[in-house]
């Protein structure tokens, strides 16, 4: 067992007592449900010394706020973000010439109809749904809707 380690199950031990106390004023408060789930949160430091994660979770904290710290306190950060809106805008400029280009130099399609007229059609359910389809387009037409 090294110093380091030591300090780390010292610090577990510390927030396990400081949650035991919280734990049983809850139990006595709120009923054996809420004495048990404080019980389960009150082991989870030792827990996490014993397997590495509070370490863990301490190295994380500290590589965020310091990566936090650099790109608030660091012109060199604040050029790339710049040099990144740049970029985006750039990309939205190429994006919207390519659009106006294409509606000048390309016809547009004619639009494709919902349903081929005809008599070739299959006599599966889709030409069920296409008669009647047809009878009801036939009433709205002598009712002069269209």
């Amino acid at each position: 067992m090294t110093y380091d380690s030591a300090a780390w199950g010292a610090l577990a031990f510390a927030l396990s007592t400081l949650l035991g106390v919280v734990t049983f004023f809850r139990w006595r408060s709120k009923g054996l449900s809420a004495g048990l789930r404080g019980s389960a949160w009150t082991i989870l430091p030792v827990a996490a010394w014993l397997t590495g994660v509070l370490e863990l979770a301490f190295d994380v904290a500290d590589s965020v706020g310091r990566w936090g710290v650099h790109l608030v306190f660091s012109p060199v950060v604040w050029l790339g973000i710049v040099l990144a809106g740049v970029s985006a805008a750039l990309f939205g400029a190429s994006a919207l010439l390519d659009v106006r280009r294409r509606g000048h130099d390309e016809p547009t399609p004619p639009p494709v109809s919902r349903r081929r007229r005809g008599r070739g059609r299959s006599a599966g359910p889709a030409a069920i749904g296409d008669d009647d389809l047809d009878d009801i387009e036939a009433i709205l037409r002598k009712h002069g809707i269209s």
